[in-house]
């Protein structure tokens, strides 16, 4: 995470980063190793948690708040009715879609509320790859997230400081750390086209240690000369 930092020059002096919650290990990883980088970092930062409830029963908000006060960070729970909306039948898009569309642009409203110029995402390497292969098979593009990403004519931020970390290595640091991981109460968990495309790729993982990485690396190294123009 301290090279995603240093490439991207992710953090400055002064910042006030809002970082995005979901409950899962990938969000507890990027909540902790922010706060452990602020800790020893040369400059001084202010981290801000926040959690969208999507509305869905049974969600993680009381857990997280828990788990963030024993960190000794103040929790933003904001509850919607994302989740509902996105899989009622008023919705001709797809439920993720809509409904991440939707926590994003809530996301930067309290972020801006609370005078954060960033918001921090906890996406990590497989992430980045399964975004790629996403836009190739369902958007006709080629494109993924970025680990730093400008929005609104540079006055607001998305990082990712995770963007290097791999999924291995986020879980068993959840494992070294019991952290209440919470179970995604969304109806869509575990069905949608990332899923399928998760699996996919985790067929090419296993058939040659190699693939994953020249994935990522493929990603830095693109030759627009051999491509379709």
């Amino acid at each position: 995470m301290g090279r995603a930092l240093h490439d991207y020059a992710m953090l400055q002096d002064g910042d006030r980063v809002a970082v995005g919650l979901s409950g899962g290990k990938d969000s507890w990883g990027l909540l902790w190793l922010l706060s452990d980088v602020k800790k020893r970092a040369p400059i001084d930062f202010q981290l801000l948690p926040i959690y969208i409830d999507p509305g869905f029963d049974g969600g993680p908000g009381k857990t997280i708040e828990r788990q963030c006060d024993a960190m000794g960070f103040e929790l933003h729970v904001d509850v919607t009715d994302h989740g509902r909306v996105a899989h009622s039948e008023a919705n001709r898009e797809n439920p993720c879609f809509l409904c991440s569309r939707l926590r994003r642009k809530r996301l930067f409203q309290i972020a801006e509320g609370y005078g954060c110029r960033k918001l921090a995402l906890a996406h990590h390497k497989e992430d980045l790859i399964e975004t790629l292969f996403l836009n190739m098979c369902f958007a006709g593009e080629i494109s993924t997230m970025v680990p730093r990403q400008p929005f609104f004519e540079g006055r607001f931020e998305v990082i990712r400081p995770l963007a290097y970390a791999g999924e291995d290595d986020l879980d068993r640091l959840s494992q070294q750390m019991q952290w209440p991981v919470s179970r995604n109460p969304c109806p869509s968990a575990g069905k949608t086209k990332r899923a399928e495309i998760k699996q996919l790729l985790q067929q090419l993982y296993d058939s040659n240690s190699k693939v994953k990485s020249n994935i990522f690396r493929s990603m830095r190294h693109v030759k627009p000369e051999y491509l379709l123009k």
